[in-house]
């Protein structure tokens, strides 16, 4: 009975994560991160409630020397995926938030999604984080970066320059670049605007907290070395989508290069 009850809840609870990943539909989002982990919490849930089964079947399976090699080999792949999911959120908390030290800085504020409305969720707090900084740092400028997607009504850069200006910091302090359609664009053009302005060559990204792993892989890779980081908070129901689909872009991006 005990051993049931406890199947029960660890089922729940994969269930709940499941519901987690779904959350981002509500909104028209759907990516590689909240189908992944859809399924595997699903298919977690399912394998909890019916462990009794499963090990069952994991039994016959074993018997024949095909399902033994078919058995161990989803084992390790398994416990390979858990290790590399581990490392890789190590990593990306490890540069969640590393301010810098003195004001010989250039902002870079990296753009996301904006709506009919105004700026997405997402994107409004990156500027209110990247205001609030500037507001506690008036001699640093800002470089906005992002372009005009084909669904958005304004360009990215064009965005946050209007509500950092809402929040109280001088149009002087904010140089745009609205040409740029990824962070690796992002990246390149913003620092050309930091060259053709004179601007301090040390950059301090502002983005999302998950995506200042990446984002600092690429600025190495456009020969940005010395990097610091703001990050914005990201909404809990979102969190978890954007994470699990953050590992798959750092491990896209280590093979591509």
């Amino acid at each position: 009975m005990i051993g049931i009850l406890i199947r029960l809840i660890i089922a729940a609870g994969f269930a709940v994560l499941a519901a987690l990943f779904l959350a981002p539909l509500s909104v028209k989002i759907i990516n590689i991160g909240n189908a992944f982990g859809f399924i595997v919490c699903a298919s977690a849930a399912v394998i909890t409630l019916f462990w009794p089964l499963f090990t069952k079947l994991a039994g016959r399976i074993w018997q024949s020397l095909p399902g033994k090699i078919f058995l161990a080999s989803s084992g390790v792949l398994l416990a390979g995926g858990f290790i590399l999911c581990g490392i890789l959120s190590c990593l990306m908390l490890s540069e969640i938030n590393d301010p810098p030290k003195n004001n010989d800085t250039t902002l870079v504020l990296l753009g996301c999604k904006v709506n009919k409305g105004g700026p997405s969720l997402m994107l409004s707090r990156r500027i209110k984080a990247a205001g609030k900084f500037l507001a506690e740092h008036p001699d640093i400028p800002v470089v906005v970066s992002g372009g005009q997607g084909e669904d958005e009504y304004i360009s990215e850069a064009e965005c946050m320059r209007s509500y950092l200006v809402q929040l109280g910091i001088s149009e002087d302090r904010i140089y745009m670049e609205d040409k740029s359609e990824d962070t690796k664009e992002n990246l390149l053009f913003s620092r050309k605007v930091v060259e053709e302005n004179g601007l301090p060559e040390t950059i301090t990204l502002c983005t999302d907290g998950f995506h200042q792993y990446r984002a600092e892989m690429l600025a190495r890779q456009q020969g940005i070395d010395s990097t610091y980081n703001i990050s914005a908070s990201t909404p809990g129901w979102l969190l978890p989508t954007y994470w699990v689909r953050e590992w798959f872009g750092i491990v896209f991006y280590t093979i591509k290069r």
